[in-house]
């Protein structure tokens, strides 16, 4: 998370000298993120060191180690993959225990031959469709894609399903919150002053041990409507965490705050143009117990690409990323997760995707 993980899951900032916007919207800090899981078991704190000169909403300092909100509250939880609980780290929070979810990519509307989908079987909506099942292409983009019908409505912290439908919820006030999801690559979310508040859905692939280009081209289409309010700092756009090294990474295509945000306290690494857009590097390094998804490791890097000028639908070139920032001497490692991410620090407010559909071809 901005600091997250989340899902998986996904603060305060000072902006550096190098950074081209004004307004630092990061959080984390040694606050110990928390809420209990659908799974039980044993507790596994996690949360980063805070930093940055304008507390989140909902936070109780304007700097230093001091928690933006939630405290010192444990995450419970066994782990439910081969590694561990949930975990919400850095000065930016991860969403995410180790847990392993498999299943194949294709979940959306049925289509002949590519198209924009056609109806998802039961859903009543326009299919956000997963992949092509004849040319094994991605579906046309529908902008104006509506939103299944008969989904089912997540609160509290927790994760489930399966394949590209992996989803995560969790907030520093967890009841104050939910994630819908559906049978088709879509979800929706609401919060009301949740505090921070990550709610993603997308590929976990866990503890696999491989490398972004082992997954093949990995990208994802979004259209999003969002309304209502994101608090001190928001983000919609691509999340994940990668290991050895340990990277948790943003791509960040929207906010509530306005474009390009700034994460604060970051290295400029420059700016490439991917899938029509300018995009803004940065990096650094962030601590914290127990606050990352990477054993044994409580320093760790995070990485974000931050389109200049906001879009709501879109295709996003994950694998194009990933290569830039291996070019600018930001590597990743082997992969545990990329998902379509809303990471608010408080606010109310509510974001709907018709079309959230992260796909991997080889």
């Amino acid at each position: 998370m901005q600091s997250c993980a989340l899902a998986t899951l996904f603060v305060i900032f000072a902006c550096s000298a190098e950074s081209e916007n004004d307004v630092p919207s990061s959080h984390g800090g040694s606050t110990h993120k928390g809420g209990a899981t659908s799974v039980g078991g044993s507790l596994v704190d996690h949360g980063g060191t805070p930093g940055g000169v304008n507390p989140g909403a909902g936070g109780t300092s304007a700097g230093g180690s001091s928690p933006i909100s939630g405290g010192s509250s444990s995450f419970g939880g066994s782990p439910v993959g081969p590694t561990g609980g949930m975990a919400h780290g850095g000065s930016g929070p991860g969403a995410g225990g180790h847990f392993g979810f498999g299943g194949s990519t294709g979940t959306g509307g049925s289509k002949a031959s590519g198209g924009s989908g056609g109806k998802a079987s039961g859903t009543g909506g326009t299919g956000a469709g997963g992949m092509s099942s004849s040319s094994g292409g991605a579906p046309a983009l529908d902008c104006n894609a509506t939103m299944p019908s008969s989904g089912t409505k997540h609160t509290g912290d927790g994760r489930g399903g399966s394949g590209n439908l992996a989803w995560e919820l969790w907030a520093n006030t967890p009841q104050n919150g939910s994630i819908t999801t559906f049978s088709t690559p879509a979800f929706q979310t609401d919060w009301n002053n949740a505090g921070d508040f990550l709610a993603r859905i997308g590929f976990e692939w866990g503890n696999s041990g491989k490398t972004y280009d082992t997954y093949g081209t990995i990208s994802a289409q979004f259209a999003s409507k969002k309304s209502g309010s994101g608090g001190g700092y928001s983000y919609i756009g691509i999340y994940g965490w990668s290991t050895s090294p340990c990277v948790e990474f943003y791509i960040v295509d929207d906010s509530f705050n306005g474009m390009p945000v700034n994460p604060g306290n970051t290295t400029n690494k420059g700016t490439v143009n991917i899938d029509g857009g300018d995009y803004i590097m940065y990096t650094r390094q962030t601590s914290g117990t127990g606050g990352s998804r990477c054993n044994g490791v409580s320093n760790w890097a995070q990485y974000y690409s931050v389109r200049k000028t906001a879009r709501s639908c879109g295709t996003i070139s994950i694998t194009k990323h990933f290569d830039a920032w291996k070019a600018a001497s930001m590597p990743l490692g082997n992969m545990l997760e990329a998902k379509i991410l809303v990471e608010v620090g408080g606010g109310n407010g509510s974001v709907q995707f018709p079309v959230a559909n992260v796909m991997a071809v080889k």
